[in-house]
């Protein structure tokens, strides 16, 4: 029963369900002239639409579950390998043969380098069909010939193919095992659904070392969200002339583009010459004067060509 009203739980609880469930309700609502029924229905929808897929609440939500259990070191003997199921496309390996993997495949690739690096440990793969609805292949089917095709000899694993759930994991694969005291297992899953199979796992009683894989967040408490990238512009005046803006044009020379020019350093550079729409090349400008004097004050030369003009008219 419990694993009947898991799966109705999780059909609704998904967020992309539950938001299309919040619309709904929200139109419905609006029909029959609820409006604040319609109005909380409709943004408490578009809320999980905007979570779920602009932000990373659900890597931060991931992350806690990934970082409970490290993954340790390699024991020196190993007795066997727990391979929980969730790693292959059922319905579509059931249709077509092959071995299909889906986002968790890591599992089964981690097994098998496993396998390879531990020669006389037992494999269990466990895991049948959990799906509701839909017919498929349970992965302890599929394994076989994933792994056989990897190298690793089909009587080195046992296979469980009746569990449903992670419970029944637990349950099924300590009665197909049978673990003695002193024996060093490890247990393959995901990172994000170790801490519940490993809690599962001591509840049965199977004890077993976590080995998670499958990481879906990258450990950084810092979101792409605060990435800035930053805007290229020009050191040389005559590409900032180009276009005004002072912004990278296309082909910009190598060894004249920065992220953040000094701005004092661009009013030092020399304004570039005007051009002039007849052949003929502009003329240089004359120097600026350095005299020191006012303006509007005449100096001595130009009082005494004042007073000559002056006598010459009389």
């Amino acid at each position: 029963m419990f694993y009947y009203l898991s799966k109705v739980f999780w059909f609704f609880g998904q967020p992309i369900n539950l938001a299309i469930f919040l619309l709904l309700a929200g139109l419905l609502a609006a029909l029959f002239r609820r409006r604040r029924l319609a109005a909380t229905g409709s943004v408490l929808g578009i809320a999980i639409l905007v979570l779920s897929a602009w932000t990373s609440v659900g890597a931060m939500i991931l992350n806690p579950l990934e970082e409970r259990f490290p993954k340790p070191p390699l024991p020196e003997k190993l007795d066997g390998i727990v391979v929980l199921g969730g790693g292959f496309e059922g319905a579509i390996n059931l249709a077509r043969g092959g071995y299909e993997l889906n986002s968790g495949g890591d599992r089964m690739v981690e097994t098998a380098i496993l396998a390879r690096r531990f020669p006389q440990a037992k494999i269990v793969v466990s895991g049948g069909n959990g799906s509701l609805f839909l017919d498929g292949e349970g992965d302890a089917d599929t394994a076989p010939r994933l792994l056989g095709a990897l190298g690793v000899s089909a009587d080195r694993l046992i296979l469980e193919d009746k569990s449903r759930n992670t419970y029944e994991n637990a349950v099924f694969s300590r009665k197909l095992v049978e673990p003695k005291p002193g024996e060093t297992w490890l247990l393959v899953t995901s990172a994000f659904h170790m801490p519940r199979a490993k809690a599962l796992f001591d509840k049965a009683g199977f004890a077993t070392i976590p080995w998670p894989v499958d990481y879906r967040t990258s450990g950084r408490r810092a979101s792409a969200s605060t990435a800035t990238i930053p805007l290229i512009r020009c050191r040389r005046p005559p590409l900032r002339c180009a276009n005004g803006s002072g912004f990278l044009p296309t082909g910009c020379p190598a060894g004249s583009i920065s992220s953040f020019p000094d701005r004092a350093a661009d009013r030092a550079l020399p304004a570039a010459p005007p051009r002039r729409t007849g052949g003929a090349p502009a003329p240089p400008e004359a120097p600026a004067s350095t005299s020191r004097t006012r303006p509007g004050r005449r100096t001595s030369r130009d009082n005494r060509s004042r007073r000559r003009r002056r006598a010459a008219r009389r």
